[in-house]
Parts: C-alpha cells; sequence; structure tokens
C-alpha cells in the first residue's frame, strides 16, 4: 500500500501539511543520514514517516504507536518493529529536529500581544513530567523526596522557551540523565531569538546567569526582565524619577554588572500584597517606565497555561507511556512538536477570524484537528480533495466561530488542599474578580 502522505494530502489540509509547515522531509532525511543509526536494510517506514507518527501518536492520545502509524502512513508494522525503531533511534536525531523545527513565528504587525517596544517577547521556565517506574527507569533516575515521602514517581526535567502571545515553543532542553533546571536552562541560552525581552523567574535572577545573557545579547540586541530574591546584595548607584534605580553587582568572578532594579507589590483584587523585585537590562527609564515592566512580567505566568495544555490537554494519561528514560525523552519531545503545530494551527485561524491567537480555544483546536486529520488519513480513496477541502475549511471555520471571549481578570486563591510546606491550607474555594494592582516601591540610593 503507498503512504498516505500523498501530494493529495499536502494540497487538502491532513496531518502531514501541517508537519510540513514545521519541518521539511529533506531535513529529516539529512538528519537521520548525520545522526540516525545504520541502515541495516531499507526500513518499512521512511524516516520522515517515523518522526511525523511519533508527532501524530502524541496528538491522537489514544491507540498504539503501531496503529497510530498505519492510520498515518497506511502500512502495517509490528509493535515491537516500531518498540525496536525507537530504541535505535539517537537521543541526536531529536535534539536536531527541535533544533531546526521550533523557530520564531508571530509577527509584530499581526500580533502585537506578543511583543514589547519591538522586542518579542520570551519566557523560560522548567516543568517536570511523571514516568511510569519501570525497572530500567528507576535504574537511570531517582525519585525526588518531599518533606514526608518520596515522590510517587519518577521525573524528567525540561526548560522550554516560550513566544509569550502566541504560545509558540521556540526551544527545549529534556534532562533525560538528571539535569538540574539551571543546567538545562543554560544549554537555551544560545537559542535565544533576536531582539526579544526574556522573562524569568527567581531561578534565574541571579549574578551567574544574568551574566550569561548579557554576553548572549551583546550580538542579538535582546533584553532580560527576571525576578530576583530579596538576599541578593547591589548596589544602588543612582535612583530614578519612575522609582527604579540604577544598581551595581558583583559577580564571583570578580567582574561588575550595571543593572536596573524595579521593586514592587502585587495583588489580586481583595488579596494580600506580594512584594517582587526584578533585575533587567532596560536601562532606559524614561521608554521602560518601571510600572509597565511590573505589569509586563505578569505575562510570564503564560507558560504556565502552556505546561498545563501539554501536561494535561494533549495527553489521555497523567504518565509519560515510555518505558525507558531514552524514549520517554523522545515522548515528551514529540509532544513539544505537537504542540507547535497546534500553535501553527491557531495562528492561522486567528488570523482568519481576525482576533488575538489566545481567543481561539487551544482544547477545540486540539481535538477539532485531531479527529479531522484522522479523518482524512482514513479516507483515502473515498473523498475527493475537493469534499476534504471542504471539510478542512468548515473545521477551521468553526473553530474560528467559537473563539472565546477576552479573558475574565479573576483568580484562585494561592492555597492547597493538602499542604506539604508553608503554602496555606485551602478549606473553602473562593474567587476574586477584578483588575490586579501594582504598586511601586521606590528604590533608593
Amino acid at each position: 500500500m503507498q503512504s498516505k502522505t500523498s501530494s493529495a494530502d499536502e494540497e487538502c489540509g491532513g496531518f502531514s501539511t501541517a508537519c510540513l509547515q514545521l519541518f521539511r522531509c529533506g531535513s529529516i532525511l539529512r538528519v537521520f543520514r548525520e545522526h540516525g543509526p545504520a541502515k541495516r536494510r531499507p526500513p518499512k517506514i521512511k524516516s520522515w514517516e517515523f518522526i511525523m507518527a511519533l508527532v501524530f501518536h502524541s496528538l491522537r492520545g489514544s491507540g498504539t504507536l503501531a496503529e497510530n502509524t498505519r492510520i498515518l502512513t497506511g502500512k502495517r508494522i509490528a509493535e515491537s518493529s516500531m518498540s525496536e525503531r525507537r530504541q535505535r533511534t539517537p537521543w541526536s536525531v531529536f535534539t536536531a529536529i527541535m533544533e531546526f523545527a521550533l523557530r520564531p513565528k508571530a509577527q509584530e504587525k499581526k500580533h502585537p500581544e506578543a511583543f514589547y517596544c519591538g522586542l518579542r517577547l520570551v519566557s523560560m521556565d522548567g516543568t517536570e513530567f511523571s514516568v511510569t517506574n519501570t525497572p530500567q527507569i528507576l535504574g537511570s533516575l531517582t525519585k525526588a523526596a518531599s518533606r514526608r515521602f518520596k515522590a510517587a514517581f519518577a521525573k524528567v526535567r525540561m526548560v522550554m522557551l516560550v513566544e509569550l502571545g502566541v504560545h509558540n515553543p521556540l526551544a527545549a532542553a529534556i534532562g533525560k540523565d538528571g539535569e538540574s533546571e539551571m543546567a538545562l536552562a543554560k544549554t537555551l541560552i544560545g537559542s535565544l531569538p533576536e531582539r526579544c525581552l526574556l522573562l524569568g523567574d527567581r531561578l534565574y535572577g541571579v549574578g551567574a546567569f544574568v551574566t550569561l545573557l548579557a554576553q548572549e545579547f551583546k550580538n542579538k540586541g535582546g533584553h532580560y526582565l527576571v525576578r530576583v530574591k530579596k538576599n541578593l546584595k547591589a548596589k544602588v548607584l543612582e535612583a530614578h524619577a519612575d522609582g527604579s534605580a540604577s544598581v551595581e553587582v558583583k559577580l564571583s568572578s570578580g567582574g561588575r554588572l550595571m543593572l536596573r532594579e524595579v521593586r514592587g507589590k502585587v495583588r489580586r483584587a481583595g488579596g494580600q500584597w506580594v512584594e517582587v523585585r526584578f533585575w533587567t537590562s532596560l536601562l532606559e527609564a524614561a521608554k521602560h517606565p518601571a510600572k509597565d515592566l511590573l505589569e509586563l512580567y505578569a505575562r510570564r505566568w503564560e507558560q504556565e497555561m502552556i505546561y498545563k495544555e501539554m501536561k494535561i490537554d494533549m495527553r489521555q494519561s497523567e504518565l509519560v507511556r515510555s518505558h525507558t528514560v531514552e524514549t520517554a525523552a523522545q515522548e515528551i519531545a514529540t509532544l513539544v512538536l505537537a504542540h507547535a503545530i497546534l500553535a501553527e494551527q491557531r495562528m492561522n485561524i486567528a488570523a482568519k477570524r481576525g482576533c488575538e491567537v489566545l481567543r481561539i480555544s487551544f482544547q477545540k483546536t486540539h481535538d477539532w484537528l485531531r479527529s479531522m486529520w484522522t479523518v482524512i488519513a482514513l479516507s483515502e480513496g473515498v473523498l475527493s480533495d475537493p469534499q476534504i477541502n471542504a471539510i478542512v475549511r468548515q473545521v477551521l471555520d468553526s473553530i474560528a466561530q467559537f473563539a472565546l471571549p477576552k479573558r475574565r481578570k479573576r483568580s484562585c486563591p494561592r492555597a492547597v488542599r493538602q499542604p506539604v510546606s508553608s503554602w496555606p491550607r485551602l478549606t473553602k474555594n473562593s474567587y476574586s474578580n477584578g483588575d490586579t494592582e501594582y504598586q511601586l516601591s521606590p528604590v533608593s540610593a
């Protein structure tokens, strides 16, 4: 049987069309020639079909890899053969594919919500994926320990760069060898796009990491805004009229770094004030007022929504289903690639609707396109190209028609039902509505 990922599919909006917007088949072939295992005989499915099948499997969320490969390509292949193929594929193949497939997509004129003063808004943060407790995994990874017990499952850590405003993955580092979040984050610094503004939490607000960012942005023309712990010392050089101050930070290497510090308080309507402190390379107080930067940092929380989309909305299981650390990392990598495909589709639908990308429901985009791509793959020889095109238009128009209203300014209580640390205990749910309030705390010289 011929592969279903044909030229007709490319014209009619099937899954291979979506993949081709992310990467070309020739690029996959080059990666496998450089990094892939030596060929013993002609494979039943080509290398680019293999990668597409893995991504399609991540999007489907149900069925086995062999079943979803057959749906996509029309080729029968045993589960054991697919498992062996995955185990023989080096991790360098997936890192190389992510390097050329993940790239900036937002355009300032079309997506102003993804930019600040001409700078592309980018966030960096880490997360963990729970993996099955197989002997192979437990032999390589250790379970994290909480205050009371060890975690139920071993974890694979990931750090990702995300294009805010469109929820597009830009780069990802996956710790298959148990690397720390900081170690993974340092490997992503070289993947930062030109003329971007990086938002980072307190883990990255330290002199050593900020120095690496400053070195990277010298030629790229980018900047950073990172939250800083209260106990870090900085010498105040000059106080500005907007409440911020120019400061000097001594580095452990012996050098000094000139930054601008912003302090303030933040709270939701009716909530308690939380003190925050930031360092930024945006040194011009008149052009970048402290209050604007204080409000801008809240955009970093979009990355938590992206992790929720990847870990809950896209998957039918709470665990990464692979049985080895290597294949678990592969599964996470294909989730990242699948999310990038959906980000591209949301941007296309938002352009048709003429609205912000984040008003296009991720859940509807994922569920409806997943079903549509499955139908197109199974309709080989049944539906004509005009019929398939009509289905695609109808699905995309329907997703656009159900665009979400503007997000309510609502927050949930910052508490947990069974606290294991200093978090307050949640006994009764409550919600607050209204604007987030900001107060500057002037930095004095």
